[in-house]
């Protein structure tokens, strides 16, 4: 879709082989069976056991904040925070009539979780790449070492001490979702990416104008970091306002990838949806970035990744690990308010199209 619209940039790798909030399954799983079904491919056992120590690892911490207040949290053996903000239950209507691909507008209901405040930050995903080097406290952990990482990325990895840095960019989808594994194991708290519905949900709070503070597109200059004042460029987290729920940047400094593939909205109401990936490509990427125009930042606007994005790799055959050539991409994470089942915790983290070429 994007094919060749963004600046194209010195390659970055991953060169690193590939080898979680209540009880139970959450009741609104039910209705994600009735969206595009799960990939074939067979869940790895080796994995899918580190999975299931994780998901334990999750339901005996007896530090979980109770209810659905937003906190703040430090990853463990190190002095990088992070804040969770509350995002209540509630339904909205997704989509708008301005765009093919945002029609047609229907409704959605969306349990409880948490949400990033902010796009996750180099300060927080260079210790999942290589925690020694980014001077983690030494400690023996076998189940969080047994998440797979990536190598060091070939791209200017802004540091800024915590939630006053920049947001790391350019890693694909599958790193994300590691990644997500990776801070599930070490925090004994479930983490993914949000689903499309979750985002725009989010994104909103509450809102049903094309922008999160309105319709005037005057005032974004004061909500996020665009082309018209960017400086070609990504920006530190949280030096713009926040929306109505407490979260930074969900419109522009950097795209942010979802859990769904990318296909063309089903009318009718929904709860919970899913659209769980069965190709590698295209999966939805929201929020627009600092290389785009004030059209691209409304709350509904969607993205189609594109195979363009992972121009260069010297890795033969190539590694599901290196990183896209696009900058101005990113992620951020949710916690949902009740724990799934072992099996779609592995499907959110392993996505079962991460291995396939086009």
């Amino acid at each position: 879709m994007l094919k060749g619209k963004y600046p194209v940039i010195a390659a970055a790798l991953f060169g690193v082989a590939v080898p979680l909030f209540a009880q139970s399954q959450a009741p609104a799983a039910q209705a994600r069976k009735q969206s595009v079904s799960p990939p074939a491919r067979k869940l790895n056992s080796f994995e899918m056991d580190e999975v299931k120590q994780i998901r334990d690892r999750i339901l005996a911490n007896k530090s979980n904040p109770a209810g659905t207040k937003a906190y703040s949290t430090t990853i463990p053996n190190t002095t990088v925070s992070y804040q969770m903000v509350a995002i209540p239950a509630g339904d909205f209507t997704m989509g708008s009539q301005t765009k093919k691909d945002e029609q047609p507008p229907h409704k959605v209901t969306v349990p409880a979780f948490w949400m990033q405040a902010h796009e996750v930050t180099w300060d927080e995903y260079r210790l999942f790449m290589f925690a020694k080097q980014a001077g983690e406290i030494a400690h023996k952990d076998d189940l969080v070492d047994g998440v797979s990482r990536p190598t060091r990325p070939y791209v200017e990895m802004s540091f800024g001490m915590g939630i006053n840095g920049f947001p790391a960019i350019s890693m694909t989808q599958h790193a994300a979702n590691k990644y997500a594994e990776w801070l599930s194991a070490k925090t004994g708290e479930f983490y993914r990416l949000p689903t499309e519905a979750e985002w725009e949900y989010a994104c909103r709070a509450g809102s049903t104008t094309p922008y999160y503070f309105g319709s005037d597109a005057s005032q974004l200059k004061d909500y996020a970091w665009y082309s018209a004042n960017s400086g070609g460029k990504y920006q530190k987290i949280e030096t713009k306002k926040p929306n109505a729920w407490g979260l930074f940047d969900m419109l522009g400094n950097v795209m942010e990838w979802t859990l769904d593939q990318y296909e063309p909205y089903k009318s009718g109401d929904q709860a919970d949806p899913w659209v769980k990936p069965t190709q590698p490509y295209p999966i939805a990427v929201r929020g627009g970035s600092w290389n785009d125009a004030a059209g691209m930042l409304t709350c509904a606007a969607r993205v189609a990744s594109d195979p363009s994005w992972k121009q260069q790799d010297p890795q033969l055959p190539k590694s599901v690990w290196y990183e896209t050539d696009a900058q101005w991409l990113g992620f951020r994470l949710i916690r949902p308010a009740t724990v799934p089942s072992a099996e779609e915790m592995y499907r959110y983290w392993n996505n079962g199209v991460e291995h396939d070429e086009q």
